[in-house]
């Protein structure tokens, strides 16, 4: 028996955020299944993990954390 693999969609998507200039800000997305691979953008570029980005994930809920955010992170 083969069953087709069933697509990761999102339950809650990303939400606008606004934050002062130099503080962190946390963007949050729900998926359909737990521990789904996330990749992180900006535009074309993958985000990486750095003391910039933080990216944590617990069972649907992905996050990314944007310390010491500035205009060009918009």
């Amino acid at each position: 028996l083969c069953v087709p693999a069933v697509p990761v969609l999102f339950k809650q998507a990303l939400q606008n955020t606004d934050v002062e200039e130099g503080k962190s800000v946390s963007l949050r997305c729900e998926l359909t299944k737990a521990d789904a691979t996330v990749v992180w953008k900006k535009g074309e570029a993958t985000l990486q993990a750095s003391a910039k980005y933080e990216m944590k994930q617990k069972g649907t809920v992905a996050e990314l954390v944007i310390h010491n955010a500035e205009p060009e992170d918009a």
